[in-house]
């Protein structure tokens, strides 16, 4: 066969659609399941299941707001030692929010931080975390640390602007209402910038600036100035 033959086959398969993959659910350990239902039921997240059976078999699933992948536990789910789930990502538009509102559902959450060393916010000792938000508030680095009953541990990161490619540029979607409001927030002062640099005093097109600006935003693209 050809090195040109060899090119054209690879070519034809990078071309062939793929089938989607999608995270649903990520099973995480737990020695207590009651314990550890009262837990996520008490941060307010949606509970999908329940379900026991005869054999000893039991599935609890929830769904934290906004999500579009859960969480499931029980029993004879997992042989892994309870509490040894580590880095669960919990991705947040407002870092401070977000804490806050989980902190007032009882859970223990560690105040916002950057990593001041590549890798910090998996430091469980804390030694390289600086106090407070990233600098600028820079997307990807700030973050928040708590942890279930069993010590399973969950981290919440602020993403304002996706890299580029991370999501589908011909889709534009938000979790929830409070991501969308916050989208429009740094939509309305970019957009109060541009009216000042262009020297208008009043854009009537704004809704046409704001969707260009909020879909470039959430694909990674070059935004409009």
């Amino acid at each position: 066969m050809s090195s040109t033959e060899t090119k054209t086959e690879t070519n034809a398969d990078q071309n062939q659609t793929k089938t989607d993959l999608k995270i649903e659910a990520v099973v995480i350990p737990v020695a207590d399941p009651d314990k550890a239902k009262a837990f996520y039921e008490g941060l307010g997240w949606r509970l999908d299941a329940d379900f026991a059976f005869d054999n000893g078999f039991r599935v609890v699933q929830f769904t934290p707001p906004g999500s579009p992948c859960s969480i499931q536990f029980g029993c004879n789910i997992t042989d892994a030692e309870p509490g040894t789930a580590r880095g669960l990502y919990l991705v947040v538009s407002d870092i401070q929010a977000a804490r806050d509102q989980l902190a007032g559902c009882g859970a223990e959450v560690s105040e916002v931080f950057y990593p001041g060393a590549p890798g910090a916010q998996f430091q469980t000792d804390g030694g390289d975390r600086c106090n407070g938000p990233a600098p600028e508030h820079e997307s990807y680095g700030s973050f928040a640390t708590f942890c279930d009953p069993d010590g399973n541990g969950w981290m919440l990161q602020e993403v304002t602007q996706r890299f580029p490619g991370r999501i589908d540029e011909t889709a534009t979607a938000y979790a929830s209402t409070a991501d969308l409001a916050s989208a429009m927030r740094r939509a309305s002062v970019a957009h109060g910038v541009h009216e000042k640099n262009s020297g208008v005093e009043y854009d009537v097109n704004w809704p046409d600036w704001y969707a260009e600006y909020m879909v470039a935003e959430q694909a990674g693209t070059e935004l409009p100035t």
